[in-house]
């Protein structure tokens, strides 16, 4: 299972004007190919009147699907371009559509080709790109006379604290890198002279903004 990788932050859409067509550009997240097409089917039925609905997919660890689709544009010059924008921003599970409504004015094969990838490119700014990393959830249980000080510890720490459960002893959830899991632990054992009890209960993606 992979633990990292980055992708749109949400759906969204952008436009732009070249040579009088309108290029409206639409990036959203897909974690199967079902999903993909969903949002592809719901595009186009958004944009009936356009003179085109490219799109392009990549989904997978291994980017093990993937497709692109020129709608009618000149084979390679719209869904190629747009999938080639995915490879090369290194994004996992994204489905992005690319909407032209012809302005009068042929581009020609590279003009349709830039405009393309331009327009893709300005989808996923407009999405935004994030990091998902997959975590831990570890609880730490402890006695109250150690709750000041753990807290503190864990607050100033890299970790972010899920939560606190007050009951017979101090629980708390706290969201820890699968691969720092040991270190994690190995550092609450130091800090509570090995008086807490360190489980991992699952596993869950967090998302960060995508330097």
């Amino acid at each position: 299972m992979r633990e990292n990788y980055i992708t749109v932050g949400s759906s969204a859409s952008a436009e732009i004007l070249i040579n009088k067509s309108r290029f409206i550009g639409h990036a959203a997240r897909a974690e199967t190919e079902a999903e993909a097409i969903a949002f592809i089917d719901s595009i186009k039925a958004q944009h009936r009147q356009a003179t085109h609905n490219c799109s392009a997919y990549l989904i997978g660890e291994h980017d093990s699907v993937q497709k692109a689709n020129d709608d009618g544009e000149p084979s390679g010059t719209a869904g190629v371009p747009i999938l080639e924008v995915l490879k090369k921003q290194g994004l996992k599970d994204t489905v992005l559509v690319v909407t032209r409504y012809y302005g009068g004015i042929k581009l020609g094969g590279g003009g349709l080709i830039r405009a393309y990838g331009k327009s893709a490119s300005e989808a996923i700014s407009a999405s935004g790109v994030v990091d998902r990393r997959l975590h831990y959830l570890m609880q730490v249980s402890i006695d109250y006379t150690w709750l000041g000080k753990i807290e503190n510890e864990i607050r100033q720490s890299a970790y972010p604290l899920a939560g606190i459960d007050y009951s017979d002893a101090v629980i708390l959830s706290i969201h820890v890198p699968v691969e720092q899991k040991m270190a994690f632990t190995e550092w609450v054992n130091e800090l509570t002279n090995g008086q807490a009890k360190i489980e991992s209960t699952q596993t869950e993606f967090l998302e960060f903004p995508h330097a």
